[in-house]
């Protein structure tokens, strides 16, 4: 096969949206204490429940923002993609988390769609004024593979006793 296709569809769109991957799962490891929301409510309901922290937020922001810096060591063009889609990928996470209160879910209940690509979703529209988007094939790629890894990243967290819950 030749290397130019593999780059641009497999290895070129983990690049781009391996900072928010990281910006979205490393929390789970080094999150944990005060909610981010403070305990505070939005029409009688938790803003964002007690599984979005401060420490948690701080660590996406480094995780995704380190991991965007080493790949802009190899591609430079790349920061303000990492940047952006890190900002991204908080904000989709904590958008996520607003809605499923606003729906009378449970903090840490699944919300199938939502969970799986409420980051990835708001990761890429954040870095789309930084250009740079791989193709549509390698887009399709990512969206494959971020289903894919946020089931098995979350099953092995919770083996791991890192996450209470399989999603």
């Amino acid at each position: 096969m030749n290397f130019d296709i593999v780059y641009s569809i497999v290895i070129y769109p983990i690049l781009y949206i391996l900072p928010a991957y990281a910006a979205n799962g490393l929390p789970v490891i080094f999150g944990r204490g005060k909610p981010l929301d403070m305990g505070r409510k939005f029409r009688g309901k938790r803003i964002f429940g007690d599984h979005k922290t401060i420490r948690g937020t701080i660590s996406s922001f480094v995780s995704g923002i380190a991991v965007g810096a080493v790949i802009s060591i190899f591609l430079p063009y790349l920061l303000p993609v990492a940047i952006l889609s890190t900002i991204g990928a908080n904000f989709g996470d904590l958008f996520g988390s607003f809605i499923k209160r606003r729906m009378n879910h449970e903090s840490g209940k699944s919300v199938p769609l939502l969970d799986q690509y409420g980051f990835f979703v708001f990761a890429i529209l954040f870095a789309l004024p930084a250009g740079h988007l791989p193709t549509i094939y390698g887009l399709l790629f990512i969206t494959v593979l971020t289903g894919m890894l946020h089931l098995l990243t979350n099953m092995g967290a919770h083996r791991l006793k890192l996450k209470a819950v399989p999603w």
